[in-house]
């Protein structure tokens, strides 16, 4: 390791012998981690050192003088070459205070005037400054006791006495931070010709700034963050105007108008806390400990790189209760600042809310409709988080997810972020995607309550006070992904070149900004897809719920999650997906162990299964990662009740669906991404065994029903079947009730009710099939494609187009399917000729012979659960034989019949 000697070698260290003897005393109790590792490869050789500490202090400079012993670093102690100071350290903060009688005058900006002043009539000398941040105790570890972190490190110059506690107590977690040393005659020649005194002033205000940054980002905000930020958001100009409107409106005086201002920005403020939030630190590191396995980042260390200089917004996904809680822990005992996070004001609750409130938490009503007052104030609050450049985090889906799928996002709170920066626009925002897995939740068996139309019970203390049995179950592990960060200058530059003007006027709407917002909020949802954990319990659903009774003999699951793992290994969704090491029997294992899954033996082998309330449960979990499969589902989908279909039909029609499965599902790609990842599809598919290509590759072709890869192939396509079946809902009911018929939330509901029925007629264990909200972004789709509109009266009209997608629906979707809905759905009539589905299809000439009457489905769908791979062919033979008279049928008039 290099060393650098800035001194005469003959010049000794004048550190008195009583400080060298307290640096002994002091070692045993301090364990130092140096920040970077190797600090001496930052300095310049040759070049005499002066470090510079952030505060006085005699315990700052012992570690200081051990750290840079241990690093190779030159002496602190010793006197600085060319100049009269004693010592090669000063401090910024110093105290004022009486030694032995005497009153100490500090003057910290003096050292510095005495290095300007060594260096003048001297071009050729120059002194590196090297700024070196000390923390004691910033994040206490899990074995360390309940005392020691209320003596952590904070923004309070401590006396001497408590330095000494937070030293014996939390010495061992004690980190030195050397940033990149300042060359004072580089500075000097840049400044040109000012006096000594206005120099140092200069370099000491951008050290104090230096320092104050490291020190937000290691411990956050400062204590008196509230308290400042409440006086700010007052008398700040929008809501000094909006308590006065507020006042002649209501007809009160301003003084009751202004305290009704105070209690809202009270109502809303978190009042942060540093011993809290260590507190909380302290009990969550054995509470997770207790309820998951584990909890795994991935690519943190990305996100960390790309955070300096930005003002960070956390948009992770939102799931779970514990989600606010596992962000803000692992990123405290990561080393990064706890975010503000924005709370509904349902979790305001009695002991719970002045907690989270402490921890960051600020509280926002679920809607400002009818209190413009409130509205300005919240606007305001948020924006001086983001002057400040607070760490934030909220959730855009505004709620939690019922489904396991992302929700539309909601863009509130995104517009009232990029309008804060544009009315102050001196720090880059950067958004920080996350996503959030888990493999058990504490809120399942609610989710599906609500799911099937009972009430969202309310938050209160008496709930959580009775839902804490859940915590005596075991959860498994968590993974937080962190995705590609989104910064928000680039997008203002693409939707408006002089953006940078509205800033000027802080009530301006610019006609950019709301199309602007929708595309951030979608690039948030696409970039937290894009960051998904699989997890052995989304491989298992993915699997199991593909069958009817939700079972799988154990050799044909065993060679679905290899398929699948294949898959999703060989066309990587995105460099950021992260995949269980797991092999298939360790999931199954793992599966068992969980719970989620039951082995039933069985002479002809065994068989796995997710029976009742867990199959139900497992469809979240599936839904998580539903969209990393999207495409190789849409290929497969093409193939369950058709034999060979031209390569041509299946990427046209997947050009025509590809919007509606987009939009629901958040995929990354434009239409022509969509296409190529189809090819990628059908390639691996071919490769597998799974499709053979013939005629020269125009033409695709499954095997025979009886198959194990027509078998694979179906459970691939079920995961996607069910978004298929709403889309036709939808379409039929329209087609159905012809235009100018329905309003937009009349057809929602229709849709909704057909679907309710549909699922209790067929068993189906996915509760999201019949979520209002997935018609509701359909039909939103469909507003956007034109080929539904509003006519004058409110009533939905409709392009011939829509006929179309009816006849399409008739490559995909079995007669039994389509008939079954048809006959439910509410409307003018009762035929499938109302809803178009007789007219002649393009693809098949309208030939329903076409379509394999003996094979249209995969045959295992009338086999018990245990059925192996030689029971189907078996049980079959006589079906086969029945169909073999048609199998030479074209099943896509695309592409010429097989030779």
């Amino acid at each position: 390791m290099p060393t650098h000697s800035t001194t005469n070698p003959s010049v000794r260290s004048r550190a008195p012998w009583w400080f060298n003897l307290a640096g002994q005393l002091l070692q045993p109790w301090v364990r130092i981690r140096r920040d970077p590792a190797e600090p001496a490869a930052l300095l310049q050789a040759g070049v005499p050192v002066c470090y510079v500490i952030e505060r006085d202090g005699f315990s700052d400079a012992l570690i200081l003088q051990r750290a840079c012993r241990e690093a190779g670093l030159p002496n602190p102690m010793q006197p600085l070459a060319g100049t009269r100071r004693r010592r090669s350290v000063f401090a910024l903060a110093r105290r004022d205070g009486r030694l032995l009688g005497r009153n100490r005058k500090r003057t910290p900006n003096e050292p510095l005037r005495q290095l300007v002043r060594s260096l003048e009539g001297m071009p050729d000398r120059d002194i590196q400054i090297v700024p070196v941040s000390i923390y004691v105790g910033r994040a206490p570890t899990r074995d360390s006791g309940w005392f020691r972190v209320l003596f952590s490190e904070n923004w309070v110059m401590v006396g001497r006495f408590r330095r000494l506690l937070a030293l014996l107590l939390n010495g061992r977690d004690t980190v030195v931070h050397f940033s990149a040393p300042v060359s004072l005659r580089s500075v000097l020649d840049e400044s040109g010709q000012i006096t000594p005194e206005r120099f140092a002033r200069k370099i000491a205000r951008v050290l104090r700034t230096h320092f104050h940054r490291i020190r937000a980002a290691v411990v956050g905000p400062d204590l008196s963050h509230r308290r400042t930020v409440v006086d700010a958001v007052l008398n700040a100009e929008p809501v000094r105007a909006a308590i006065a409107a507020s006042a002649a409106k209501e007809k009160i005086s301003h003084a009751k108008a202004w305290r009704k201002a105070h209690k809202m920005v009270l109502e809303i403020a978190a009042d942060y806390s540093h011993p809290v939030v260590r507190s909380v630190s302290f009990l969550l590191s054995n509470f997770w400990n207790k309820l998951y396995d584990g909890i795994t980042m991935h690519h943190f260390d990305k996100a960390r790189a790309a955070a300096p200089g930005y003002e960070v917004v956390y948009v992770p996904s939102h799931r779970s209760h514990a989600d606010y809680l596992l962000m803000s822990y692992q990123l405290h005992v990561s080393g990064v600042v706890v975010p503000h996070i924005a709370a509904g004001v349902n979790l305001d609750l009695p002991l719970i809310g002045p907690i989270l409130r402490r921890g960051g938490a600020f509280f926002m009503r679920r809607s400002f409709t009818g209190t413009p007052l409130y509205s300005v104030v919240f606007k305001e609050y948020l924006a001086q988080l983001i002057d400040r450049g607070v760490p934030i985090e909220y959730f855009t889906e505004g709620t939690r997810s019922r489904t396991g799928r992302l929700l539309a996002p909601r863009t509130g709170i995104l517009a009232m972020t990029v309008r804060a920066f544009l009315r102050a626009p001196r720090r880059p925002v950067l958004f920080q995607p996350v996503y959030i897995g888990y493999e058990k939740l504490m809120e399942g068996k609610s989710y599906i309550g609500e799911l099937s139309g009972k009430p969202k019970e309310k938050e209160s203390l008496f709930g959580l006070l009775r839902g804490l049995k859940v915590l005596r179950q075991h959860y498994g592990h968590v993974a937080l992904n962190f995705g590609e960060p989104i910064e928000l200058n680039p997008l203002l530059d693409a939707a408006s070149a002089d953006w940078r003007s509205t800033s000027t006027d802080p009530d301006a709407k610019p006609e950019w900004l709301r199309g602007m917002v929708d595309d951030l909020a979608e690039r948030i949802n696409i970039n937290i897809n894009r960051a998904a954990d699989v997890n052995p319990i989304n491989l298992l659903a993915l699997a199991l719920l593909a069958t009817p009774k939700h079972a799988m003999a154990e050799s044909d699951l065993l060679a679905q999650l290899d398929l699948d793992k294949a898959l999703l290994e060989e066309l990587p969704y995105s460099d950021r997906v992260t995949l269980t090491p797991m092999n298939p029997a360790s999931i199954i294992a793992y599966g068992e162990q969980m719970g989620w899954i039951q082995r039933v033996q069985h002479p002809l082998g065994d068989v796995l299964s997710a029976s009742g309330e867990q199959a139900v449960l497992l469809s979240y979990f599936r839904n998580n990662v539903l969209h990393l499969t999207a495409t190789a589902a849409w290929v497969a989908c093409c193939f369950l009740n058709n034999r060979r279909m031209s390569r041509a039909s299946v990427l046209r029609l997947g050009r025509i669906i590809y919007p509606f499965i987009q939009g629901e599902l958040f995929l990354p790609w434009d239409d022509d991404g969509f296409v190529e990842q189809m090819q990628a599809t059908i390639d691996f598919f071919v490769q597998r065994g799974l499709l053979e290509s013939i005629n020269d590759g125009r033409t695709l072709e499954r095997s025979a029903g009886q198959e194990d890869s027509a078998f694979q192939l179906k459970v691939i396509a079920r995961s996607l079947i069910q978004a298929f079946e709403r889309y036709y809902i939808t379409i039929a009911a329209l087609a159905k009730n012809g235009p100018h018929t329905l309003t937009g939330a009349e057809l929602e509901n229709a849709c909704t009710l057909t679907a309710q029925r549909l699922s209790l007629l067929n068993e189906l264990s996915a509760p999201e099939f019949f979520d209002k909200a997935l018609f509701r972004g359909f039909i939103q789709k469909l507003r956007e494609r034109r080929v539904v509109w509003t006519d004058e009266a409110g009533k939905l009209d409709y392009d011939t187009a829509l006929e179309g997608m009816v006849r399409d629906a008739r490559v995909i979707l079995s007669r039994e399917v389509r008939h079954s809905i048809l006959k439910i759905t509410p409307g003018g009539g009762d035929k499938e000729s109302a809803a178009g589905d007789d007219a002649p299809d393009a693809l098949t000439g309208g030939s329903e012979a076409a379509k394999l009457p003996g094979t249209d489905a995969c045959v295992a769908d009338h086999l018990p659960a245990d059925a192996s791979s030689s029971d189907l062919h078996r049980r079959h033979v006589d079906a086969e034989q029945h169909a073999h008279a048609h199998e030479a049928a074209p099943a896509d008039a695309d592409g010429p019949p097989p030779p």
